[in-house]
């Protein structure tokens, strides 16, 4: 099982975190809302309207759960769909955690891509937009990598869907799912693909790598919740699920024993008991 509790303590104070850690000024120093934790109801057609060129508000609730999970899990390797203000704030969870834990990671775990981001957009355009905002020292010593992917209409299952191409070759142990928008596939199957208002984001990127990843991994999707649930009924592993109406965001675990050593050594250092506790063992 997955609980709320598993994502953030009880007693959480979302200011006291973003003050601790200087979130704001990594998203531009972007206005903090008096309630910080509440959220911003959009016009319908708000996300859904092709010329809309309005970009997102800052969801500050949202960035700072990234972060915190991020850096209390201890993650070493991230797989970010899209790009946005959650590309600095992982990049900069990645960077802490680096500092506080390399010594130990870089000798006992088995990790190709110890430390770095990797988020993958279809959009060059925002893609050199975001690289104006992003800390430069992120970039240069490779902690965010930024690569620009095409998306296309596909089918898992025989079920259309929407695959970025390529992908990058790694094994993250925390996937955030924000991406791509519905309107970006090229081509159709049999006339039909998610290019209508009406219908919405369907990614299976995840599932086509599922049995790559090592038990312990998190999956993080941002809304997206017909995105979710085509995940959660097509997983073939163990996966613990928790979804937060109000928080708008989906959370995967996959609980399952170590796979030998080394990934039992990242689980003790990275998650500790309470993720056996979550297994029930």
């Amino acid at each position: 099982m997955l609980e709320r509790t598993d994502i953030l303590p009880s007693n959480f104070n979302y200011l006291d975190y973003l003050n601790e850690f200087g979130l704001a000024e990594l998203v531009g120093n972007a206005t903090i809302p008096k309630e910080i934790e509440s959220k911003t109801i959009h016009p319908p057609l708000f996300s859904v309207d092709q010329n809309n060129k309005t970009p997102f508000p800052v969801e500050y609730d949202d960035l700072i759960r990234l972060h915190y999970l991020a850096c209390s899990r201890k993650v070493t390797t991230i797989l970010e769909f899209g790009l946005g203000k959650s590309t600095s704030i992982l990049g900069n969870a990645l960077f802490n955690n680096k500092k506080r834990y390399y010594k130990y990671t870089s000798s006992k775990l088995r990790r190709g891509n110890l430390y770095q981001c990797y988020s993958v957009d279809n959009y060059q355009s925002w893609i050199d937009e975001c690289k104006r905002i992003i800390p430069k020292d992120l970039l240069e010593n490779k902690i965010i990598n930024i690569e620009l992917s095409t998306v296309i209409t596909g089918q898992f299952q025989d079920k259309i869907c929407t695959y970025y191409d390529p992908l990058p070759n790694i094994c993250p142990d925390f996937i955030y799912l924000d991406g791509p928008d519905q309107f970006s596939a090229k081509g159709d199957i049999r006339g039909l693909s998610t290019k209508h208002q009406d219908r919405m984001p369907m990614a299976a990127d995840i599932l086509s790598i599922e049995h790559f990843l090592q038990p312990g991994t998190l999956i993080v999707v941002d809304g997206r919740t017909a995105n979710a649930r085509f995940l959660l009924t097509n997983l073939q592993r163990k996966w613990g699920y928790y979804h937060s109406e109000d928080w708008d965001q989906h959370f995967f675990e996959l609980q399952e024993i170590p796979l030998g050593i080394y990934n039992k050594n990242m689980i003790d250092h990275c998650l500790g008991e309470e993720y056996y506790q979550r297994l029930g063992r």
